[in-house]
């Protein structure tokens, strides 16, 4: 059955299912994300069962290239999270194999995936975006507090869904949570804790779905906060902001989508300053598609049911 008419978007370029071919569903993998990418690559395929899509799970493992080239596949939807999935090397691998897939290419993938790199990309375009500094040893981390001043967010630089991220009140705090980050990357950052509200701006195609405001009673928005049952984080979708401010918010989130290279779908955070003007966080090329997760939120407040977003993602690969 075909997906059926989408509100506030473009029509559906397909309307049957046989017209996708055979589709590989590429999730799990090895990164630190791995639960989450099992849990939205199980919702993924049970839709495109649904919806008759001939789709077959793959679970990334070192024999992928081997599976996808003698699987007879005609496309592959990308559900994988995190490094191996979000970072160009499963992209390029693809276009190596001549197989279309969903979400942005190599360099977008790439780009996204590395905070550091995103922030500079941003600059140079005047994306607006949190001061940052690298913090390539132990010794640099008193200078961060002096030039950033507290509190602070330590970040892995290659890490997704907030793993590794940490709030830093004062030095000692600090050397705490670089040493948390060094779990999981050897490149880290810090940039300064902002106060405002936080959104995130999901992308589809050509069009931006509504906003969704985002309420914790963590310190973070971190990963018990996103999937953790009873974290108590809130979602406002509506937003909450008039009209012409989501307007605007919505298109600078998709300027900072398009300047780096990010295409198909994806979803762009960002927190407000004490101003009330947006700071761009980071971009997602591969968002969860689970029972929490934000851009299915975001496509449901305009009627377009979770069946009928994954339809949408699928079509991204008809490049």
């Amino acid at each position: 059955m075909s997906p059926g008419p989408l509100r506030d978007l473009p029509a559906p370029r397909l309307t049957r299912p046989s017209e996708f071919g055979r589709v590989a569903v590429l999730y799990g993998g090895a990164s630190s994300e791995r639960e989450v990418s099992l849990e939205s690559g199980a919702g993924v395929l049970a839709a495109l069962g649904r919806l008759g899509v001939d789709a077959h799970g793959i679970d990334r493992g070192d024999d992928v290239i081997e599976r996808l080239a003698g699987g007879g596949f005609d496309r592959a939807f990308i559900i994988l999270h995190g490094r191996g999935g979000e970072d160009g090397t499963i992209q390029g691998a693809l276009e190596s194999l001549g197989l279309p897939y969903t979400g942005s290419g190599v360099l977008g993938s790439a780009l996204t995936m590395d905070k550091h790199r995103t922030k500079l990309v941003w600059r140079a375009c005047g994306v607006p975006t949190p001061d940052f500094v690298v913090l390539a040893s132990e010794r640099e981390l008193p200078d961060a507090g002096r030039v950033l001043g507290y509190p602070l967010v330590v970040k892995p630089v290659h890490e997704g869904s907030t793993i590794g991220v940490s709030k830093a009140h004062d030095e000692e705090s600090l050397h705490r949570a670089w040493f948390e980050a060094l779990r999981f990357d050897d490149d880290i950052i810090a940039e300064p804790f902002l106060v405002g509200p936080e959104y995130t701006a999901a992308v589809l195609g050509d069009a931006e779905l509504p906003l969704i405001r985002l309420e914790t009673p963590h310190e973070l928005y971190d990963y018990e906060a996103k999937y953790a049952d009873g974290a108590g984080t809130q979602y406002h979708c509506p937003c909450g902001l008039d009209e012409p401010t989501e307007h605007e918010f919505r298109r600078l989130a998709r300027n900072a989508f398009d300047v780096l290279g990010a295409s198909g779908w994806g979803r762009v955070d960002f927190v407000c300053d004490a101003d009330g003007s947006p700071r761009f966080i980071d971009v997602n090329t591969a968002p969860g598609m689970t029972g929490h997760s934000l851009v299915p939120m975001a496509a449901q407040a305009v009627g377009v049911a979770y069946d009928q977003l994954v339809w949408r993602i699928l079509e991204t690969s008809l490049r």
